[in-house]
């Protein structure tokens, strides 16, 4: 199947229920469809052939759904920016993705300025909201055109979209979703994941990554898109209470956030079915506290831009199970393998490693990326042994459950010990005090790296640099114990919430020629 044959099935399902909802449009499936026909149909009236590129820069709203509908009726390929990039970060994306039509948010009309000046290959802009410095208003390029269906067919391994490595560690490269991959996503989220009820979705994490990609697995089933533009933690809980959503996604650090809150044990969160975390590891003692908070809905998935989403999956009846029979340490597991995705754990050598034993976490089939765009060296390394390598750092227990430990890049070589950050984050996360952390490698004259925390406090919520070293000692030994513990107002955020730890390392490490 196309990926827009996803969404034709939620329109062959329930033409008129409602399929997107923002604060100034509320559009049914019918409305919707007829709205991707046209900008389609534009698109194909400016001389856009199939496997040409497109990109929306746009915070989350229903029009710039409309028009990455649009992008793939049109036989094109979606190439998602974030609207929170830095506008470098972005140029870059759309040049080197050989991006030629942009929609664009007039809000970000100054910063489109600057796009075209290092992205020669743009010939068509398209300003959202209205009339553009840079492109016509969007409902005056459409003018008259019809809505009539393209219907542009497609091959399985073609490309319908591609999208950005997080960029914390440089240069960001495209990993290429084919229809097939986009399928398999789709499959696999439905095994994991069937609709208890009609879907009503909450899309507040940015459209560009997850949050935008589970609403486009849930039109396949007529859900309905409550789109919120940004991440404020009143606005949420207030959203899930009166809107009845059934799910969301948010990163950990989202969900940090609504804990914190003051008003987080005010709300109904009956309506939920899922809460899907995933994105970065999860502080096990704030797991169980969602577990509290929201009831029997956590959901986790692992997975990444290569292999979208769903390689491992953890439901919320296994979350519960945990919890009553004693197995709270599965709590720090990111699921197992899903129903379409073989997973292993593979050694520096290409060797697969029995249970139990650490190594990088591997994994194949029809969900990985067809490749990155215009690198064909780096998707080679990354295909290395038959399995693509995610990079992270984990193990797999005797009954498939599988734990990640760290990243690869992120491992912190203490006096010649391999010391994991995120066990050490996993202890700092469980005191009241902290609402996020980030625990990372220090130069140190004696060990080479020096184990050193940075912590955000909860509003009001004091804490010292000796209870959280004391705390770290009494559960993981004093090796594993950070030397120092910095106390920030706010960690640095990458676009989709991540705390970028590149950043906090520069501090530490600035003026070095080494970075280990």
């Amino acid at each position: 199947m196309r990926a827009i044959d996803f969404f034709d099935r939620g329109v062959f399902l329930d033409a008129d229920r409602l399929c997107l909802k923002d604060a100034t449009v509320a559009r049914t499936y019918r409305e919707v469809h007829a709205r991707s026909c046209r900008i389609a149909n534009a698109m194909r009236r400016e001389g856009a052939k199939p496997q040409d590129k497109a990109a929306v820069y746009s915070p989350n709203s229903a029009v710039a759904f409309e028009c990455v509908l649009g992008i793939l009726r049109a036989g094109a390929v979606w190439v998602p920016i974030n609207a929170r990039n830095v506008v470098s970060e972005n140029a870059y994306i759309l040049d080197y993705c050989d991006v030629e039509t942009l929609f664009y948010y007039s809000g970000f009309e100054g910063n489109v300025d600057e796009i075209r000046q290092h992205c020669p290959k743009l010939r068509n802009l398209v300003c959202l909201d209205k009339p553009g410095r840079n492109g016509p208003h969007l409902e005056a390029w459409l003018g008259s055109i019809d809505a009539t269906d393209p219907d542009i067919p497609a091959k399985p391994d073609d490309v319908c979209a591609i999208f950005s490595t997080g960029g914390t560690t440089g240069r960001p490269k495209g990993g290429m979703w084919s229809h097939l991959t986009y399928e398999t996503m789709v499959a696999n989220y439905y095994a994991c994941m069937p609709p208890k009820k009609k879907p009503v979705h909450l899309v507040v994490a940015p459209m560009t990554h997850g949050a935008g990609v589970f609403a486009l697995i849930l039109m396949a089933s007529a859900g309905t898109h409550v789109i919120l533009p940004q991440f404020d933690a009143e606005e949420v809980l207030k959203a899930i209470e009166r809107e009845r959503i059934t799910q969301l996604f948010l990163p950990p650090t989202a969900i940090y956030m609504l804990l914190a809150h003051p008003d987080i044990k005010k709300h109904d969160y009956s309506s939920l079915d899922y809460f899907l975390y995933l994105a970065a590891p999860m502080s096990v003692e704030k797991l169980k506290e969602c577990l509290r908070v929201f009831g029997p809905v956590m959901t986790q998935m692992f997975g990444q831009v290569e292999a979208p989403a769903i390689c491992t999956f953890y439901g919320p009846e296994e979350h519960v199970t945990a919890m009553v029979t004693g197995k709270e340490k599965r709590l720090a597991s990111c699921g197992r393998p899903t129903l379409l995705m073989p997973v292993a754990i593979m050694d520096d050598n290409g060797k697969l490693l029995p249970a139990g034993e650490r190594g990088e976490i591997v994994v194949r089939g029809n969900l990985v990326m067809k490749g990155y765009y215009k690198n064909p060296q780096a998707t080679a390394e990354a295909s290395a042994f038959g399995w693509h390598h995610t990079g992270d750092i984990g193990y797999m227990d005797e009954d498939g459950w599988v734990y990640i430990v760290d990243r690869k890049k992120d491992m912190i070589i203490s006096g010649g010990f391999n010391i994991f950050a995120s066990e050490v984050e996993q202890v700092i996360w469980s005191h009241p005090s902290v609402e996020d952390c980030a625990v990372i490698g220090v130069p140190d004259e004696k060990w080479g790296e020096a184990v050193k925390a940075v912590i955000q406090l909860k509003p009001g919520k004091p804490a010292s640099e000796e209870e959280i070293i004391a705390l770290c000692k009494e559960k993981i030994g004093s090796m594993k114990a950070p030397k120092s513990v910095e106390f920030w107002e706010t960690l640095p955020r990458s676009a989709v919430g991540k705390v970028l730890k590149r950043t906090i390392r520069e501090k530490f490490w600035a003026g070095r020629t080494r970075a280990v």
